[in-house]
């Protein structure tokens, strides 16, 4: 069961979990949005607002015209509805909504929903129940009429292959012609005209993941000291992408896997979906090119795995997907193909979300650098990799920041990415000069934090009282992007 707008809501009668402030901040699709959220969170503009024991709520919200907005959310999903004209997803009256529960709870009291929140609801309600008789073992009456063509979808993989091959062709001739140039006078020049005439060629090509790479060429120009080292190594990195793809049947399954993704064939989700209590670490959207990719990280409690939910909006609007970073899911996720096999889809919910107890129990500094490592074993393309760092203190350094082991001697950057984020201030302000678990992505431009969890003041007060195995008791998730 996908968390999109339109989604199933969940098979419960048990009450749902409320959000707090920065679970509610974290599903805004941008920073206008908080903003205008933050806003609309207090009583003044609302009148008829309510709330369900399972989950919704909604309200009217005074606006500029003469007729107030009618805002509806189902946070079992999260699903959001409003007459309003904005094509953000959520929009700010939702999130002006439940930032209103989240400070005041008492000012959406529980009731009967009215007609116009009613019936959407319902109507969510039927889509789910019709899903549920597709999605029958014994295909039920609205049931496939039949699987694809096999052969006409073999055909069509066979010629995207051909176009991806020329495509690489081309690329890797141009990265000749590029080093028989000289790097050091390309990292010089000005302008990516090269580089996005370039990416365009291989969006003909149907390979969208080669093109990413070639406009990340584009930004090296400017991205200050080291441009040619950092230009080179960026080459090299796409001729070792062009060289796997050209020789894809000698790899090993998982390689050859990891190859296709990289170039940027959709991978599916395959093998016996993982169920597990899953805990909402993170969630974040970035650009790539027209559309908005949103990753969402987990990390299942039982299985000890971290997995990544990735979803797109098309240009203008938000992914539809998201989740309160902070609680937890009793869910399955099935994983991509791939040699790490982060990327996962998440399937069928088993209950609402439950506020997270503790952080997951985290690695030192140089324990993060070695799973880094490994994973670039399987996957030499790969930028980051998701880990938890537990007892670091941020301190400032000559280049910037670091999260040092409060027990050791070893310390990461924190990525340049991170330092011009507010939020960096808020995890040195989280941690008064103590120790933290901070949830991030390791890589070779340093750590980016995206969530921390403080030990909690009843903890601090035990200090060497406590047991040496035993565990700290932690406040709630919060997000650092």
């Amino acid at each position: 069961m996908l968390l999109t707008d339109g989604g199933e809501p969940l098979g419960t009668a048990a009450p749902a979990v409320r959000w707090t402030v920065e679970q509610v901040l974290a599903l805004a699709p941008d920073d206008a949005s908080r903003k205008a959220g933050n806003k609309l969170g207090t009583a003044g503009p609302w009148s008829d607002t309510g709330r369900e024991e399972q989950g919704a709520v909604w309200g009217l919200c005074r606006g500029s015209g003469s007729t107030p907005y009618r805002t509806v959310v189902d946070t079992t999903g999260p699903a959001y509805t409003c007459s309003c004209p904005s094509r953000k997803f959520p929009c700010k009256h939702a999130l002006g909504l439940l930032l209103l529960r989240a400070s005041d709870e008492a000012a959406l009291p529980s009731a009967v929903p009215p007609d116009w929140a009613g019936e959407w609801l319902a109507g969510r309600r039927r889509r789910a129940e019709a899903s549920a008789v597709r999605e029958e073992p014994d295909g039920g009456a609205g049931a496939s009429a039949g699987p694809a063509d096999p052969a006409a979808a073999r055909r069509r993989a066979e010629r995207r292959a051909e176009r991806i091959g020329g495509g690489v062709r081309e690329l890797e001739r141009r990265l000749t012609d590029l080093v028989r140039g000289g790097l050091a006078a390309a990292a010089e020049q000005s302008g990516d005209g090269l580089w996005e005439e370039t990416a365009a060629r291989m969006v003909d090509a149907q390979a969208p993941g080669l093109a990413g790479r070639v406009r990340e060429l584009g930004a090296i120009p400017a991205s200050g000291p080291g441009r040619p080292v950092r230009l080179l190594e960026e080459c090299a990195l796409l001729h070792l992408l062009d060289t796997g793809w050209q020789h894809i049947d000698r790899l090993p399954p998982p390689l050859a896997a990891t190859v296709r993704t990289r170039v940027g064939l959709p991978g599916a989700a395959e093998g016996a979906p993982v169920r597990d209590h899953w805990l909402v670490l993170a969630q974040y959207d970035t650009p790539e090119g027209k559309i908005v990719a949103r990753r969402i990280w987990l990390y299942g409690r039982e299985s000890g795995r971290t997995a990544l939910l990735l979803s797109f909006g098309a240009p203008g609007r938000s992914p539809g997907q998201a989740l309160p970073v902070g609680v937890t899911l009793d869910a399955e996720l099935t994983p991509h193909q791939g040699a790490g096999q982060l990327r996962a889809e998440l399937g069928t919910q088993f209950g609402s979300p439950v506020p997270a107890a503790t952080p997951p129990p985290g690695v030192t500094v140089t324990g993060a650098i070695a799973a880094y490592g490994r994973a670039l074993g399987d996957d030499p393309w790969l930028d980051s990799w998701p880990v938890t760092l537990r007892d670091v203190i941020p301190v400032p350094s000559r280049d910037g920041w670091q999260l040092a082991d409060a027990e050791g001697d070893s310390a990461l950057p924190v990525a340049p990415a991170a330092l011009s984020r507010p939020a960096l201030w808020k995890l040195v302000a989280l941690s008064g000069g103590g120790p933290l678990t901070v949830f991030g992505e390791c890589g070779h431009r340093g750590f980016d934090p995206l969530a921390a969890w403080a030990p909690t003041d009843a903890h601090a007060r035990r200090g060497a009282q406590s047991a040496p195995d035993a565990r700290p008791a932690h406040a709630e998730t919060v997000p650092l992007i």
